[in-house]
C-alpha cells in the first residue's frame, strides 16, 4: 500500500488506467509539443520579419534575453499535452495532475524557501573557488526578473506535470514497483538532457545529475501527494541555475552572473555537479523532514 496521501494523489488515475491510454496520452503530448512550439516559431517569423533569424537563434540555446523567454515559453506546450491528455483520455480534469491545491501551494513554497536558502549557500561556497563572470546588467536583469520568474514558473511546471505528474500517476495506477513509476520516469527526463553539443564530455554528467533529480521529485511526489513539492523545489534551483549564476552552455540569456568554465569543461564542471548534488540531497530531506512529520 501506498501512503494515504499518495492514494489520495493517485485516485483519479485509477478510473481509467490502461496501458494503451497512458501510450496514446505521450503520443499526444508529444505531437502538442511540438504543434505548440511550431506555432511559437511561426509566430515570431512572423512578428519578427527580417530580424527573426537571430532571434530564433538565440531562443535555440538561450542565448540572449528575449530568445531564453522565449525557450522558457516554448514549455507551455509540454504543460498543455497533458492536460489534454487526462481530459480526452482519461476522463479527469488536469487540476487532477496537481493534488488539491492548498497542498500544492503550501509545499511549493516551504520546498522553494529551502531550495532557495540552500542553493544560495552552495553559490556563496562557489566564489570562495570561483570569480564569476558578468551577465546581464543589474538593472536590465531587475526589469526583466518578472517576466524570467514566470518563464522558470511555466518551464519546471510543464516538466513537473508531464514527468511526476501525468507518467507518475498513470504508471503508479498500473504498477507498484518504484522501478516502474519511479525510476522510469526519471531516466527518460535524465535522456531528455543529454546534448552532446553543449555538453562535451560532461554531458553524461548532466544526464545523471537531471534522472537524479527525477528521483528526488517523484519521492517528494510520493511523500507529500502533490505536485507542490516537487515544483518548488524545482522552480527554485532553476532560478538560481538559469537567472543568477548560469553555466556557460546552457542558458546564459538571463543570468547576472556567468560561470568562467563551459558546460563541457568537465574538469571544472564534474566537481561542481557533484557539490550540487551533495547540496540537493541535503535539502530533499529537509524539505521531506518539513513536510512528512
Amino acid at each position: 500500500m501506498f501512503n494515504p496521501d499518495f492514494e489520495t494523489y493517485l485516485a483519479p488515475a485509477r478510473a481509467r488506467p490502461e496501458l494503451w491510454r497512458l501510450i496514446l496520452g505521450v503520443i499526444l503530448c508529444a505531437l502538442v509539443y511540438a504543434g505548440y512550439v511550431g506555432a511559437l516559431v511561426g509566430l515570431v517569423a512572423w512578428l519578427a520579419g527580417p530580424e527573426a533569424p537571430p532571434i530564433l537563434a538565440g531562443m535555440v540555446r538561450g542565448t540572449t534575453p528575449t530568445g531564453a523567454l522565449l525557450l522558457l515559453l516554448s514549455f507551455l506546450g509540454m504543460a498543455l499535452g497533458p492536460a489534454i491528455a487526462v481530459r480526452l483520455l482519461h476522463g479527469r480534469r488536469a487540476a487532477t495532475l496537481f493534488g488539491p491545491a492548498g497542498r500544492v501551494v503550501l509545499h511549493f513554497l516551504v520546498a522553494a524557501a529551502v531550495v532557495a536558502i540552500m542553493s544560495g549557500l552552495s553559490v556563496a561556497l562557489w566564489r570562495r573557488s570561483f570569480t564569476p563572470e558578468p551577465g546581464l546588467p543589474f538593472d536590465l536583469w531587475l526589469r526583466l526578473l518578472p517576466l524570467a520568474l514566470l518563464g522558470v514558473l511555466i518551464q519546471t511546471g510543464a516538466e513537473e506535470v508531464l514527468f511526476r505528474g501525468y507518467l507518475l500517476q498513470q504508471l503508479a495506477v498500473r504498477f507498484r514497483r518504484r522501478l516502474a513509476w519511479m525510476v522510469l520516469p526519471s531516466l527518460i527526463f535524465g535522456a531528455l538532457h543529454f546534448d552532446p553539443a553543449a555538453g562535451g564530455a560532461s554531458a553524461l554528467l548532466v544526464v545523471a545529475a537531471a534522472a537524479l533529480f527525477g528521483l528526488i521529485a517523484a519521492d517528494l511526489v510520493a511523500a507529500t501527494g502533490s505536485l507542490g513539492a516537487a515544483w518548488g523545489f524545482h522552480f527554485a534551483n532553476n532560478v538560481f541555475a538559469i537567472l543568477v549564476l548560469a553555466t556557460k552552455g546552457t542558458i546564459p540569456g538571463l543570468a547576472l552572473w556567468l560561470t568562467p568554465y563551459e558546460a563541457r569543461d568537465i574538469a571544472a564542471l564534474g566537481p561542481m555537479v557533484l557539490h550540487d548534488l551533495a547540496a540537493m540531497a541535503a535539502a530533499w530531506l529537509l524539505v521531506r523532514l518539513l513536510l512528512t512529520r
